[in-house]
């Protein structure tokens, strides 16, 4: 019966893979909670002690009055705005910084300190979004695709003699590592020099942003004392995009990569005496071919 197969469906996957999804996500309430409501807290109690100090050494201001101008700062940094400095602060809507807002509206990271205020923005923002985030998608796609078509003598990789399979594999290996290396280690570290980050603080920015979570937290170019050049932030939407379409070949060849290793792995065992036998002179049989091209 069909209902029946669906019933045994429901129960045989969805309701487990329902159940340890939210245990996930039950695990991750209880560890930022623990980790994160005391430090909290105590920035609270901190905020407010200073509000009362800043009362008692200016008296004639009122604690409405004090309201007030902190409701006054609270609106302004949500329309992008930095409150600290003078007006002098650079534009969070020239040229380069708009770019990297439209790199975050159709990558969908949407950072949440700059957001569009006035009507015309906001319905401009929902029709590009509508259009820019599929564009976006089907861009990174082929991105992806043209970086693994020149990987694409891995195809015939087992038609191929055995020191030429572990050359290809070193040189994947290589490939893999060090594009990793350029686009997720050196990047942190630039932002870290030029934002005065920690190389942590630049790591966790760069994961956040490519894993397209975007707290916020953490955002380049938004620091009023500093001098940025013109295309810094321009910079940082262009490799946004590239990192996000390294992400996708990682976890396209990654998997491959573990495949073939394992695969010469078992061939070296293979070719070895086990328990006094001899080898087998035909060889460990051949794997079945597994495209990387979709």
């Amino acid at each position: 019966m069909p209902q029946a197969g669906l019933h045994n469906c429901w129960h045989g996957r969805l309701l487990p893979l329902l159940a340890a999804y939210l245990c996930y996500l039950l695990l991750g309430a209880t560890v930022f909670q623990f980790l994160e409501k005391q430090a909290e807290a105590q920035s609270r109690d901190e905020f407010q002690l200073e509000k009362l100090r800043f009362l008692e050494n200016y008296t004639c201001l009122d604690q409405r009055a004090l309201e007030r101008f902190v409701r006054v700062i609270m609106e302004a940094w949500v329309k992008g705005v930095n409150p600290k400095g003078n007006s002098t602060n650079p534009s969070n809507w020239d040229f380069g910084s708009s770019f990297f807002f439209a790199g975050t509206v159709v990558t969908t990271i949407g950072y949440g300190n700059l957001a569009p205020s006035t009507e015309a923005g906001q319905i401009f923002c929902v029709f590009y979004a509508l259009v820019g985030i599929p564009l976006n998608v089907i861009f990174l796609n082929h991105l992806g695709t043209g970086l693994r078509a020149h990987l694409a003598t891995l195809d015939r990789w087992e038609d191929q003699p055995r020191r030429s399979q572990l050359l290809q594999v070193l040189g994947l290996a290589v490939f893999l590592t060090l594009g990793t290396l350029a686009i997720l280690i050196l990047p942190p570290a630039l932002f870290s020099h030029v934002e005065g980050w920690s190389f942590r603080e630049g790591l966790y920015f760069a994961f956040i942003t490519l894993s397209t979570i975007g707290f916020g937290d953490y955002v380049v170019g938004t620091d009023p004392s500093k001098h940025y050049l013109s295309v810094y932030r321009s910079l940082a939407a262009v490799w946004i995009l590239l990192g996000l379409a390294w992400l996708a070949l990682v976890l396209s060849l990654g998997p491959l990569l573990l495949h073939r290793c394992s695969q010469l792995w078992t061939f070296s065992r293979g070719l070895g005496f086990k328990d006094g036998a001899a080898p087998n002179p035909e060889g460990p049989p051949r794997p079945q071919k597994i495209p990387i091209s979709d």
